[in-house]
């Protein structure tokens, strides 16, 4: 399987679209500051989505789109209540 997913910075809130063949993994190189040299320069990543693909081009393609102005559109859409908080909040 292939992931693409989405990381926020928990001190400005920027993000990093990325895949990878092992999630686990490469979020916790992130987290170290051993992943892209984007996370690299920042601490405190968190998961906030992911996609699971079984082709590498698939993964790639969405990859690419999610990282452009649509994606990043289609990503404020499908994570409203986390964005506005309701995922903290107890239901």
């Amino acid at each position: 399987m292939y992931y693409v997913y989405l990381l926020e910075n928990q001190g400005d809130k920027s993000w990093y679209i990325g895949y990878s063949a092992d999630l686990k993994q490469r979020v916790e190189r992130h987290q170290s500051g051993n992943g892209a040299r984007t996370t690299a320069r920042k601490k405190n990543w968190e998961l906030i989505y992911y996609e699971a693909y079984k082709s590498e081009l698939d993964a790639k393609g969405r990859e690419r789109f999610l990282k452009s102005g649509s994606g990043r559109k289609y990503l404020k859409k499908q994570l409203a209540n986390y964005f506005s908080g309701a995922a903290s909040r107890k239901l």
